[in-house]
């Protein structure tokens, strides 16, 4: 769990922003968006439950002119009931307003809509049928996850997009009662899963998810699986060492230095090679006069078959 004090250093990129987004619900949120922009789809943009900002940022991006981005968290504020306060003070103390705009404006010149309260008040702040992209990561209460599926229903356009987060985790099982619940009772229809969030809508979902699949089928990083459930297709997806979507660094990365670029000098130019030295005058070696007088003298005093052989051996090395 983030701190107070981990959230003080301005963040350079989304990475920085302390909170849980993975990589691929990033390409899922821009590939479900930038579908919508190129079919020339608008509508307001909705975030209930912010925490540090860090989906809210990403989010943000997409914002269209005309449209309206609004968020909502309780942030420092007080809980509606017990059970949501004891949530709140377990899983999220280190969370604040001012960390949550502070984050944001690292990312972007203007804040969203920001509503600071319980996630019922949203209902009251938000046009009916006006939202083309929900994002729902507030209270993990059932109670609270079934009021904000209702919510999202009656705000979203025919064939806007839904996402429930942390509908599968253990230690969430509310938000997995209301969202299957929704699917099986109240007309909610999956797209498909990723490792941590459903997406649908209560629209038709099969164009959306016959483009979806052949988007996945192109990518080697991305673990496909298509399963039948109670009358659903579900389109099931899970990354492979998956890379995030590019995002632009913030406000606050700094600037790369500017490198000098080296200037090449030119090489010396070589000496020249020194002429080989000639070789040397072979030795000859000299007689020594003094020896052969010696050798002679020996071989006159010698008895006569020894000096025979020896002059015999001395004509054979001749």
């Amino acid at each position: 769990m983030a701190t107070i004090q981990e959230t003080t250093r301005q963040p350079e990129r989304l990475d920085d922003v302390p909170g849980w987004f993975p990589v691929l619900d990033q390409l899922l949120f821009d590939w479900f968006l930038n579908r919508q922009e190129t079919a020339d789809m608008r509508g307001d943009l909705l975030e209930v439950g912010v925490y540090m900002g860090k989906s809210a940022i990403f989010i943000g991006r997409h914002q269209q002119p005309g449209e309206r981005y609004t968020v909502c968290d309780l942030f420092e504020g007080d809980a509606p009931d017990d059970a949501n306060q004891a949530e709140s003070t377990k899983s999220y103390s280190a969370l604040t307003r001012s960390v949550f705009e502070d984050n944001y404006l690292s990312f972007h010149d203007e804040l969203p809509r920001v509503l600071q309260g319980p996630s019922s008040i949203v209902p009251g702040e938000v046009e009916p049928g006006s939202c083309r992209f929900v994002h729902i990561d507030a209270s993990h209460l059932y109670e609270h996850v079934h009021g904000d599926i209702g919510a999202a229903r009656d705000l979203l356009l025919p064939d806007g997009i839904v996402v429930l987060d942390d509908f599968r985790s253990e230690h969430t099982p509310g938000v997995s009662i209301a969202t299957w619940e929704a699917v099986l009772n109240r007309g909610l229809r999956p797209i498909c899963l990723s490792t941590q969030k459903l997406y649908g809508t209560w629209g038709d979902p099969e164009p959306v998810q016959e483009e979806l699949l052949a988007m996945a089928r192109e990518r080697s990083d991305c673990h496909l699986s298509v399963q039948e459930a109670a009358g659903h297709r579900i389109v099931r997806l899970k990354s492979k060492h998956m890379r995030a979507p590019e995002f632009p660094a913030s406000k606050h990365a700094k600037a790369a230095q500017p490198q000098p670029v080296p200037q090449e000098t030119p090489a010396p130019t070589p000496a020249p090679a020194p002429a080989p030295a000639p070789a040397p005058a072979p030795v000859r070696p000299v007689p020594r006069r003094g020896a052969s007088r010696v050798r002679r003298i020996a071989v006159d005093l010698l008895p006569p078959v020894v000096t025979r052989a020896i002059r015999k051996a001395r004509a054979a090395r001749r």
